[in-house]
């Protein structure tokens, strides 16, 4: 018997395709919120590698998806060395 992957709760928040992109946002976020817990940098340095504000490194810290789209997200884990990419699955 095939095991069924678990839904995760953005699917019981949002449409299906709403829930797709939530899925992603959360995964990058919780990249980039390790990669800062791991790198050891200041907020202040890690913003200067990121190309963004002091502010807005403290936002990923505090996992504030909803200051974060999608696109956005990408770029920075990009800039973290963090390789990201879309595997679609059927």
């Amino acid at each position: 018997m095939a095991k069924k992957k678990a839904r995760s709760v953005w699917h019981d928040l949002y449409p299906e395709d709403q829930a797709a992109e939530m899925e992603m946002r959360s995964l990058l976020l919780e990249g980039l919120g390790a990669w800062l817990a791991e790198s050891g940098l200041t907020q202040i340095r890690a913003a200067k590698i990121l190309g963004v504000t002091q502010a807005r490194v403290s936002d990923l810290k505090r996992g504030k998806i909803s200051s974060f789209s999608l696109d956005l997200l990408v770029r920075l884990a990009a800039k973290a060395g963090l390789n990201p990419k879309l595997k679609l699955a059927a």
